[in-house]
């Protein structure tokens, strides 16, 4: 899952009214997050795809951030949505209990985290709603890896199309332009890797 093109700077997300339910300290962390990869807010805007006003928006808590966004931004700071989110886990427990976290959602999409946070993937549960950012295209560096666990999946990759259904696997290049969409009306549940980008290859630009 990932960002627009870059140069292409779509708002995706609703005005924040919410915000403070579902994600109450992710503007802050996001900022911060910025600041410790030394990046420039231009800098993370376009490698996020986003206009830098777009980007201040979310830092600042008006605007809602979807689960795309906050994908791509994990990758680009070389961290995880747990820590975006404040779930850190220190003692990194390699065992992740069912109904240890609570799911969050984002953009209509709802997600559980099922990996460890501070590592170089990460693994979530998508509960996918049929109708919920089918036409949004994303390309971005790394590797996906999705698996169907209830319904039928539409994945675009590229030019062409493909359905999976229960027990069906994709495993790809990020940097083909690709989408997710449920295919079924009852939606679709997806076990969802995805690699992260790490800090040491940001090229940081100093500045605020």
């Amino acid at each position: 899952m990932q960002s627009p093109p870059e140069g292409h700077a779509p708002d995706l997300t609703p005005p924040a009214g919410d915000l403070a339910d579902e994600f109450p300290d992710v503007a802050p962390r996001l900022r911060d997050l910025r600041r410790r990869r030394g990046l420039t807010l231009e800098a993370a805007a376009q490698r996020a795809g986003l206009s830098p006003a777009h980007l201040s928006r979310l830092e600042t808590g008006r605007r809602q951030p979807s689960l795309p966004m906050l994908l791509s931004l994990a990758r680009i700071y070389g961290t995880t949505i747990a820590e975006l989110l404040g779930e850190l886990s220190p003692e990194r427990d390699p065992v992740i209990r069912a109904g240890r976290r609570e799911p969050a959602a984002a953009d209509g999409w709802t997600y559980h985290q099922v990996g460890s946070p501070g590592r170089a993937m990460q693994a979530l549960r998508v509960i996918v709603p049929y109708g919920a950012q089918g036409d949004l295209v994303r390309v971005h560096p790394g590797e996906e890896w999705v698996h169907v666990l209830t319904g039928r999946l539409r994945l675009g990759l590229g030019e062409v199309v493909h359905e999976l259904g229960p027990g069906d696997s994709a495993h790809y290049d990020s940097l083909t332009p690709h989408r997710l969409a449920a295919a079924s009306r009852e939606g679709a549940e997806l076990l969802f890797v995805h690699t992260l980008l790490q800090s040491p290859d940001l090229h940081p630009h100093h500045g605020v």
